[in-house]
């Protein structure tokens, strides 16, 4: 009986351990805390972190095609709501901390060369 209860567990905590290290955000350091966590269409998950020393904004992306690690952002409010801008070479990503209409979901939008690229519905999670 002990052995059934012990095997059943394990069987059990494997799923789960493998869940939780495949949803878990992407993470900034210890000298960071987040500032906005977005989940936005086509399995985009966005957190924007600060760092505590110079306050620098960084961006983490992660989404089915891998992995963005971006630092030195910024951000403005514009119309009453917040945007966060990254740039990397020739493309700029901002990610839009609500709207006027509804405070919880916000926008991710990727431009090319000024032009945009692709634009993503987003809710925070």
């Amino acid at each position: 009986m002990k052995t059934l209860l012990k095997r059943s567990a394990l069987l059990l905590a494997l799923p789960i351990s493998i869940l939780a290290n495949f949803s878990l955000p992407a993470s900034a350091d210890s000298t960071a805390g987040i500032i906005l966590s977005t989940k936005c269409q086509g399995g985009y998950n966005i957190n924007i972190w600060q760092n505590y020393t110079n306050g620098e904004l960084l961006y983490r992306a992660t989404n089915p095609n891998g992995n963005l690690s971006l630092g030195k952002g910024t951000s403005q409010a514009t119309e009453g709501v917040r945007v966060y801008k990254f740039r990397n070479g020739i493309y700029e990503y901002w990610v839009w901390d609500g709207t006027l209409d509804n405070p919880q979901s916000g926008t991710l939008e990727v431009y090319k060369n000024k032009r945009i690229l692709m634009k993503q519905a987003c809710r925070k999670s």
